[in-house]
């Protein structure tokens, strides 16, 4: 197993970064993305009650493992970085890969004295095996560098972000997610993905007539599909667009359940 975090030698005259990471019944993925962040100064782990082996391997790593229970995305990735030690923090999913180019970039950004307060990363997905080259899939920048006296996540339960205060920069090499590697975990999260921003729409007070709901997947599909550029993924385009499509008309569709089941 790999030394403990931060043992990789990255460590020049830079700013400490602190790498924070939710999991939940990652075992599948979390070797391969602990290994990626090994160059940081530490890695704090939040865990949720895994039934597998997550927070094991993540003791194995040399990480801060501490298990709460899930409260939502944001308020729980709040919770992570609350236990960082360092300024600068990675925000990190257990999918994800900090790539060796991406690796160096950060560092250099870490060792120069600026006034930036948050780094965008393009973020590229691996979908059934595939990378994809094209769409809104591939190098999407988020913001997942910052300094946590200057920002932070936002509590929203699902589709949370980072706001900073203060001048934002842009790296170009990639990090890859490895997303899904099959249908059936693509649809386990989509049932818990949709639910949460179902819920979060009913306390927002908003409806969804029937023909919202009806008129939401070709709209979306068209989008994904076409104007996106997905067809040029290959078959793994095409079936992300379809279940992306799909995303908007199940989250309408469970709202609709939602405000009737209140009356």
């Amino acid at each position: 197993m790999s030394s403990p975090a931060g043992a990789s030698g990255a460590r020049t005259s830079r700013h400490p970064v602190s790498a924070v990471i939710i999991t939940m019944n990652e075992a599948a993925n979390i070797g391969r993305c602990l290994e990626s962040v090994r160059w940081c100064d530490e890695i704090v782990v939040v865990d949720s009650g895994s039934t597998d082996a997550t927070a094991e391997i993540a003791a194995r790593y040399g990480c801060r493992v501490s298990v709460r229970g899930f409260t939502g995305y944001g308020d729980q990735k709040r919770h992570a970085v609350n236990q960082a030690s360092h300024e600068w923090i990675l925000s990190i999913d257990a999918d994800e890969v900090v790539t060796p180019a991406l690796r160096e970039e950060l560092c250099g950004l870490l060792a120069v004295k600026s006034d930036v307060a948050g780094v965008e990363i393009p973020r590229t997905m691996v979908f059934l095996g595939r990378e994809f080259r094209h769409g809104a899939e591939h190098a999407a920048p988020l913001l997942r560098m910052f300094r946590k006296t200057r920002g932070g996540f936002t509590g929203a339960a699902v589709h949370e972000r980072i706001d900073v205060q203060g001048p934002v920069t842009r790296c170009n090499a990639e990090m890859l997610h490895y997303s899904y590697v099959s249908i059936e975990q693509y649809l386990q999260k989509f049932n818990a993905y949709t639910t949460a921003a179902a819920r979060m729409l009913r306390a927002d007070g908003k409806r969804a007539s029937a023909a919202a709901v009806a008129a939401a997947f070709p709209i979306a599909f068209f989008r994904q599909y076409l104007m996106k550029g997905n067809f040029l993924n290959g078959y793994p385009g095409f079936l992300w667009a379809f279940l992306s499509a799909a995303y908007p008309v199940v989250k309408y569709a469970k709202l609709r359940e939602l405000s009737r089941s209140s009356h």
